[in-house]
């Protein structure tokens, strides 16, 4: 560690936002992808060597790539980016905390607590949150969450690393879905309500929203590239911490789900891809 951040990043997780934040992660040095399996590990090696490739500063030799957890006994900061479910996330910062005994921990969590996985994986005194935005290398914000419980140094440590990876950190409350889900949330899912109730088309709702209010894409549009599974497990967070209604996920996405219709990565959600 230094007051530069960290030397010997990890990111433990195989999916988009870990191979997003890996590949950015490669302009400040390199990086370590703990991944589950020969093949995740293999397609995540591809893919933030692909996205590395892309940024101005990248460099998709920095990226290493492992299934073995001891080989990350020397990282100064281990960041977690896996499925957004609270048991399974636990289970992996606990089995983190263990193999990297000296690193400063992070979750990417978009909806859970802070404080109760730093609880229940027992590194209270070292995990703080680093929700990153997908697509990470296009996308300059980091909510940045650094609970009390934090170890001298963590916070310092935390916004100079964002600051190496060109990213803008902001402190956010310890709260489920921190600033951006928990506003962003009810809107997108009012906009499912909407199909339900009116017959409106998924186009007409989109077009209205990017051309009346010039947002950058529709909100069915980002429910598909954000996946509509992920987003039914940020809403039951959102609602199960708040009891506000509109955090509650619609039976619409709900119907969806259960019909294997994900969005973007599965080939159909509110739109055919």
């Amino acid at each position: 560690m230094s007051e530069q951040g960290y030397e010997r990043p990890a990111i433990a997780g195989s999916g988009s936002i870990a191979c997003g934040l890996a590949a950015s992660a490669t302009a400040a040095g390199k990086v370590r992808v703990l991944a589950r399996s020969d093949a995740s590990a293999w397609r995540a090696e591809e893919q933030a060597q692909s996205a590395a490739a892309k940024l101005s500063d990248g460099d998709p030799q920095n990226v290493k790539v492992t299934t073995d957890a001891a080989d990350l006994v020397e990282c100064d900061l281990v960041v977690e980016a896996i499925v957004e479910d609270l048991q399974t996330k636990v289970d992996l910062l606990a089995e983190l905390g263990v193999a990297s005994p000296d690193a400063d921990l992070a979750s990417t969590t978009s909806a859970l607590r802070i404080g109760e996985l730093g609880e229940r994986s027992g590194t209270v005194d070292r995990l703080f949150g680093l929700h990153v935005f997908n697509p990470v290398p296009k996308m300059d914000l980091v909510e940045l969450c650094l609970p009390d419980t934090l170890r001298s140094g963590v916070g310092e440590r935390a916004r100079a690393w964002c600051a190496r990876l060109g990213k803008t950190p902001i402190e956010v409350p310890d709260q489920s879905g921190f600033v951006v889900n928990r506003l962003l949330f009810p809107y997108l899912f009012e906009a499912v309500r909407m199909l339900e109730s009116t017959g409106l088309s998924a186009d007409d709702v989109d077009a209205c929203m990017t051309q009346g209010a010039g947002h950058p894409m529709g909100p069915l549009s980002l429910l598909d590239f954000i996946g509509l599974d992920v987003a039914i497990a940020i809403g039951e967070a959102l609602h199960d911490e708040t009891n506000v209604e509109a955090h509650a996920p619609p039976q619409l996405l709900r119907a969806l789900v259960e019909e294997r219709k994900l969005g973007r990565k599965s080939g159909a959600g509110f739109y055919e891809y």
